[in-house]
């Protein structure tokens, strides 16, 4: 186990362990993408009717464990043979063995995506507390990112959530600084803030949600405040990126079975352009520090 765990970059064992790993966190991400949005309206609807001196609408127990997993057409229970990670949806042809029901291809995707990512963050980072910090990083990216393109929400638990471990994994240093965490956290928040009242007061409109703000200042806390401009100027090509993949896929006819529709947050942008700001956001600065530099020597 302390192989595992403490194993440099390009390690095959622990990188294998950990694609693993990310099979059985991405079924649960499964859980977490569409119950985490209804729990959050949930107390919602029951705050409203509670002020209101109204009978509470949600009284029944629903969290990430409860009820069990069911098909919600027949209200077939998901056994744990069905629940396997992308090898059960293969096995049971892509649907419901109660009713036959189709299920979406989303799920085993999600699945293979997070082992994948997992995989990737081991390989390059090593399994220390960078490498693993990486991997969890990973899995918030992908909760948020389905979640907002379900719901249009960044919710608190999870943006809030991942600024405050970015902080911590930063506490010795293991992506930045923690000076440079922390400013990066303020820098993150403010930047989108002020250009959210900058468009709002000249147009009376809201450009961007809150939950943008936070998840903004997450991923400064993560990388550091001189990543920031980055994240913003690649959040840009990623929504190109996107947005291209979505035209495509809708005029495939594959919309409804991702669960993709050609309108989405800026969130899943600002998630993508995070991922590959922590592989390669010091090598953009870099490279871009030492082009001015060759630029002024020439001139």
């Amino acid at each position: 186990m302390e192989v595992l765990l403490f194993a440099t970059p390009h390690d095959y064992l622990s990188t294998i362990a950990f694609g693993l790993l990310g099979l059985l966190i991405g079924s649960f991400l499964n859980v977490v993408i569409y119950r985490l949005p209804k729990i959050y309206l949930r107390e919602v609807d029951n705050f409203v009717a509670e002020q209101r001196k109204e009978a509470l609408p949600h009284q029944d127990k629903f969290n990430l464990m409860l009820p069990r997993s069911a098909c919600p057409h027949c209200g077939h229970q998901i056994t744990a043979m069905e629940n396997i990670p992308v090898i059960s949806y293969l096995v049971i042809g892509g649907k419901c063995t109660g009713c036959k029901a189709k299920i979406s291809i989303r799920y085993p995707l999600i699945e293979a995506l997070t082992a994948l990512l997992s995989a990737a963050m081991i390989w390059h980072f090593g399994s220390g507390v960078a490498g693993v910090g990486a991997v969890v990083f990973v899995w918030f990216l992908i909760a948020m990112t389905f979640i907002d393109i379900d719901h249009k929400l960044l919710l608190d638990d999870l943006t809030l959530s991942l600024m405050w471990i970015g902080l911590l994994v930063n506490f010795n240093g293991n992506f930045v600084p923690l000076k440079d965490a922390v400013l990066g956290a303020c820098a993150g928040y403010l930047s989108l803030w002020s250009v959210y009242w900058a468009y709002k007061l000249l147009t009376g409109k809201e450009g961007f949600g809150y939950g943008d703000f936070k998840l903004l200042a997450a991923l400064g806390a993560w990388m550091g405040w001189t990543v920031l401009p980055v994240i913003i100027l690649l959040s840009c090509c990623v929504g190109a990126a996107i947005g291209i993949t979505q035209i495509l896929i809708s005029r495939m006819g594959w919309g409804k079975e991702t669960g993709w529709s050609t309108e989405m947050s800026f969130g899943p942008y600002l998630t993508g352009a995070g991922l590959i700001a922590l592989i390669w956001g010091k090598d953009i600065v870099n490279i871009y520090l030492s082009s001015n530099q060759w630029l002024a020597i020439s001139h």
